[in-house]
């Protein structure tokens, strides 16, 4: 099985890459579960793109600003320099944005943007209509329930990989490979990413050497409903709070101000500790849409709207129990201005297994999307510009046992233990603690998959415990 692009992921940077290869190319991508179980599917809050050529340096300003001093500016300027041609590639493609009855499109502002600039589709759904609309124009080959066990890598080439397929290991060999297989949500407790959603690439990047950087840097969204049996929490947008939605407290208080003079509208990592202090010192937190008129809400948000229809809240009159959980890795594969995987000729990360830099400490709302759809058209650009000469190279098939009978128990201790100890405020005692009980489980007899698993997380406290003070996402106390 050899190809020309091998695409490891099916969220918006693996299915944009796509849509920008070439027909004649022979493409296959692959999918751990089917297709819409990513992130992409389930982004509510939306994109987004400098509204023109004037916005571009206050969107570059604001995203600095989140990222704490530790974005790359260059690859931020790339983010917002080109996130105006790619909502007009969307568009003219046929993608539908929402607008107001004039035909104008809607901008709605979210935490630590200084203007409204975030375009959304289907009220609360854009990442749903957005998925559904590049895998309706995907025009290349896709296999669902492949998983991928291992890169075949030598000598700055990656050759493809070893994936299983209808239970059996197999090497799928291709000219360029591009990962984008999403972030790490599955190592923690509480957390709003889909359940294929476990670090696997990034265990084996530990592996191969490949670097990963800035894995301290894990961001905890601050509105989520985890009241529910789901590993995969309900996350209620950032955008609710930009359209006026308040956090109080069992007395009505906002709260919030007591932290910041932003209230609602602070920086997410802000907003999740004041919510998480709040709650340590007993008191309940609640989102509060009094603010909403009902036709409103149900028109704007459709999808929370149902969801909480569903689960007996009376919404917008009725408020909803809310909680911090883990919601995005800034950190990742270490990749250039062209997403290309240091150290390889052939080897692309994009979206959010990826480190472009663009994200420093804090990622901006709504940079996420627009970021994947960014940088997945530059690491295709660059694949085609600068083709690859690479001469077959056979490998041998490693057949790990990918799951052991214990390996369910040591994985619910290492999501309990990365919550409890690597979570949203962090002390030096806590992530030593939690390096050995890491170390511990590494010791057991496990499956290939938990191997994995242990080894991004193991970086993530590496990197936790090499940062002596707080910055953006990461906050030590001590």
């Amino acid at each position: 099985m050899r190809y020309d692009y091998l695409i490891i992921g099916t969220g918006v940077a693996g299915l944009y890459a796509a849509l920008n290869i070439p027909e004649d190319k022979n493409v296959l991508i692959i999918s751990k579960d089917p297709l819409w179980e990513c992130n992409t599917f389930y982004a509510q809050g939306g994109i987004t793109t400098a509204k023109d050529e004037d916005d571009i340096p206050s969107h570059i300003e604001d995203t600095l600003k989140a990222g704490a001093g530790l974005c790359d500016p260059k690859a931020v300027e790339i983010l917002s320099r080109n996130s105006i041609n790619i909502i007009k590639d969307l568009i003219e493609r046929g993608f539908e944005f929402d607008r107001d009855k004039k035909g104008n499109l809607l901008f709605t502002k979210e935490a630590a943007h200084s203007k409204p600039r975030i375009l959304h589709a289907g009220g609360d759904a854009t990442g749903r209509e957005l998925h559904l609309f590049l895998m309706r124009n995907n025009r290349h080959k896709v296999l669902e329930g492949c998983i991928v066990t291992d890169l075949l890598c030598d000598d700055g080439i990656c050759y493809g990989a070893t994936v299983r397929y209808r239970g059996i290991l197999q090497n799928i060999y291709a000219k360029n490979v591009l990962i984008a297989s999403g972030g790490i949500g599955s190592l923690y407790e509480y957390n709003t990413n889909a359940k294929t959603i476990s670090s696997d690439l990034q265990g084996i990047a530990v592996e191969k050497g490949i670097k990963l950087k800035d894995m301290a840097f894990t961001q905890f969204h601050p509105t989520v409903f985890i009241k529910d049996k789901r590993a995969r929490k309900l996350l209620l947008t950032e955008s609710l709070r930009g359209e006026g939605a308040t956090v109080v407290d069992e007395n009505k208080k906002r709260f919030l101000f007591d932290y910041d003079d932003r209230g609602e509208l602070a920086p997410r990592d802000i907003v999740s500790r004041a919510i998480f202090r709040y709650q340590q010192a007993g008191h309940s937190v609640y989102l509060s849409f009094d603010n909403f008129d009902k036709a409103f809400f149900k028109k704007r948000f459709p999808t929370i709207y149902k969801n909480f229809q569903e689960l007996g809240f009376d919404v917008p009159k009725q408020k909803v129990p809310i909680s911090p959980a883990f919601h995005f890795m800034m950190g990742g594969i270490e990749s250039d201005y062209y997403s290309k995987v240091k150290g390889f000729l052939n080897l692309y990360a994009v979206g959010e297994v990826a480190c472009t830099g663009v994200h420093g400490a804090n990622r901006l709302a709504s940079n996420s999307l627009l970021e994947g759809l960014v940088f997945s058209k530059r690491a295709v650009e660059d694949s085609l510009t600068n083709e690859v000469k690479i001469k077959p190279k056979e490998f041998k098939i490693n057949s790990y046992p990918l799951i052991k009978k214990d390996d369910k128990k040591y994985r619910h201790l290492l999501r309990k233990t990365m919550w409890e100890k690597v979570g949203i405020i962090r002390t030096k005692k806590g992530l030593l603690e939690a390096a050995q009980t890491i170390e511990d489980i590494s010791k057991k007899d496990i499956g290939r998959f938990l191997k994995l698993r242990l080894n991004s997380a193991k970086k993530i406290v590496e990197s936790a415990l090499s940062i002596k003070k707080s910055i953006g996402a990461h906050y030590l106390e001590d």
